[in-house]
């Protein structure tokens, strides 16, 4: 058998493009683009053949989901991480501690346990100068919004920082003991 002149007895392999390769590739400085694949095509490629079964029995077939389990380990907090997050579930809390109050006084005014209360007062101290007993010169909206305000304040500032220092220890404890370990499962 003659050969051509310009033709050497092994060519080059040309390269094979994988299955799971981008859809455009680069070959030296040229570009070549691939065929696409299949779903089947691509399953077998990745070693899921789940896909191939199915698509070759031609309809799929009641199976019970297969719950895959792993264990991981927490063994580090991040202090910033945490600062942030107790930061700002502080500052909800006291949003809702403030509205709270708010709507509990309201509805004690509202159903008439101030004007009861003093009633009850001035029969028992039977005052009877001109001036009778009022609680509401004592304990009043404004006096109990600000203290609620004040106190919601320092709650944010308390509950931030013993988070934080919460992270540190945590930190210190998992390195010495390993951290908390979790089991999470996710069903196919």
């Amino acid at each position: 058998m003659t050969q051509p002149v310009n033709a050497s007895p092994n060519p080059a392999p040309k390269p094979v493009a994988s299955a799971v390769s981008p859809q455009i590739r680069q070959v030296g400085t040229e570009t070549a683009a691939q065929p696409q694949l299949t779903t089947e095509q691509m399953a077998r490629a990745k070693g899921d053949d789940t896909v191939a079964r199915l698509h070759e029995a031609g309809k799929p077939t009641a199976t019970a989901p297969r719950t895959r389990k792993a264990q991981l380990r927490l063994t580090r907090l991040d202090p910033w991480s945490v600062m942030k997050t107790a930061l700002l579930l502080s500052v909800a809390f006291g949003i809702v501690t403030w509205v709270a109050v708010f709507i509990v006084w309201s509805a004690i005014g509202a159903a008439g346990v101030f004007d009861n209360l003093n009633r009850t007062v001035n029969e028992v101290l039977g005052t009877t100068s001109a001036e009778p007993f009022r609680i509401e010169e004592y304990i009043s909206t404004g006096k109990v919004m600000g203290f609620t305000t004040l106190l919601a304040v320092a709650d944010v500032f308390i509950i931030t920082a013993l988070a934080t220092l919460g992270s540190f220890l945590y930190n210190i404890a998992a390195t010495l003991l390993g951290g908390l370990e979790v089991t999470l499962a996710s069903e196919d």
